[in-house]
């Protein structure tokens, strides 16, 4: 047997009085997905502790049955997911270029996410490029638009505090060493040093030609930049070596494929087009049709940034998009009893307040042949409660993967050095002459 997961990222939500107090998924017109909740065994799912708001990558880490400390940080799953040069020991840091105000001595956030063309980018960008001092080496790595990866390279940490205060209004953030490892040289050192990457680029920015022509023309300068999310790269074991599943992870974005890389999963890259139902469908059938693979990650963004815009009714609009796809799953994958196919979603994302994700669980349904067959009759995250799998939490997800499978161990058993959760165990035979 095989998994698919179909992933609708930001699926879940919060009520909201637009929609009569329910979310947009239990709003939105779903008979396939409530055909699916019917034909399954469902529950919730949170990838961490319930009430913690994670960002996808994280989430899917979890997901994937790694621990929380492995993790090696937004700038390293992006960094690797735009194919640039981070080796082990460089610490990445997400990083763009923004408006800010300086009052007295702080400098104010007042456009976090301007718009700059093309060029320009390209001007400001290499005019912060390349700063040393003390041994350690940064250089902005331009990605998309604004944004890019801060690389740093020497005797560096990443126990560091954010600079991005994020909110317009804010002042942007001193980096600081984090209280766990204070009293740690490297860490300090390398907080000194990226503060003074940071005093160095406003003043540069600041002075650039380009800011210049843009306040004489009464727009506001792009005069600083800011940081969160450092991290470093190191050594994990796969995926394959972690559940003894072949994986190949179906995903647009630069974020899914550096967490392909980092898990040793094989990635095929997709665009997103104006049509995310069409591009669901056509992510299923490939997924169908992979079947040197026994875990294939199908991913769609559509959903989280649906949730995004703030307005519920788009996000009820796009998931009956989405849900029209699934007429495929519900003929072709599964009818196929070499197939558990599973829907979730990663976290949610709330159509109002102001946190970017928000910690509900999302809703899970699980299909094939070794489930129990619940009387959910509804795919949301309310009604999903009631189904057997109840609360699933993390890593859970991946020995419920392995059980339904048929391929879970029984513990106590070592068929392996390593006490892996999977039958067969990687294991050598015995020789004899």
């Amino acid at each position: 047997m095989r998994c698919i997961l179909l992933l609708l990222d930001g699926l879940g939500d919060r009520s909201h009085s637009l929609l009569n107090g329910r979310t947009p998924l239990q709003a939105a017109h779903t008979p396939n997905l409530d055909k699916i909740a019917s034909l399954g065994m469902n529950g919730l799912f949170h990838a961490h502790l319930q009430g913690t708001a994670l960002p996808s990558e994280l989430a899917h880490f979890l997901m994937f049955g790694y621990r929380l400390e492995e993790f090696p940080g937004r700038g390293v799953v992006e960094a690797l997911g735009e194919e640039l040069d981070i080796r082990e020991g460089d610490v990445a840091l997400l990083a763009r270029i923004f408006s800010v105000t300086q009052e007295r001595e702080r400098l104010i956030l007042t456009h976090e996410n301007p718009e700059l063309d093309r060029e320009s980018c390209r001007m400001l960008h290499g005019a912060i490029q390349n700063f040393s001092s003390h041994g350690i080496e940064a250089e902005f790595l331009p990605t998309k638009g604004i944004g890019g990866i801060l690389r740093l390279r020497g005797d560096v940490s990443k126990y560091l505090t954010d600079s991005n205060p994020i909110i317009e209004g804010r002042p942007l953030m001193e980096v600081l060493p984090l209280n766990a490892v204070q009293d740690d040289l490297r860490a300090r050192s390398t907080a000194r040093f990226l503060n003074d990457y940071l005093r160095w680029s406003y003043l540069t920015l600041s002075a650039h030609p380009l800011n210049r022509e843009r306040m004489n023309k009464g727009l506001p300068p792009i005069n600083a930049v800011g940081t969160q999310r450092a991290g470093m790269l190191g050594s994990l074991p796969t995926f394959t070596d972690q559940w003894g599943l072949k994986g190949l992870l179906i995903a647009s974005g630069a974020v899914y494929h550096g967490l392909g890389r980092i898990v040793g999963m094989e990635t095929r890259k997709v665009r997103d087009s104006a049509d995310p139902g069409g591009d669901l469908r056509e992510r299923l059938k490939m997924a169908y049709q992979a079947r040197e693979f026994d875990f294939i990650h199908v991913h769609t963004k559509a959903t989280d940034e649906a949730g995004h815009t703030r307005d519920p009714l788009v996000k009820k609009r796009v998931i009956e998009e989405l849900d029209r796809a699934l007429d495929y799953a519900l003929t072709e994958i599964i009818p196929d009893e070499e197939i558990l196919f599973i829907v979730t979603a990663d976290h949610s994302t709330a159509s109002s307040g102001a946190m970017i994700h928000t910690g509900e669980s999302v809703p899970l349904v699980m299909t094939g042949k070794y489930i129990r067959r619940d009387a959910v009759a509804k795919f949301d995250e309310v009604s999903c409660a009631a189904g057997g799998l109840s609360l699933v939490r993390g890593k859970e997800l991946m020995y419920l993967i392995l059980n339904f499978l048929d391929r879970g161990k029984l513990w106590g058993l070592m068929d392996s050095p390593d006490d892996q959760p999977f039958t067969p165990g990687i294991s050598t035979a015995l020789r004899v002459d």
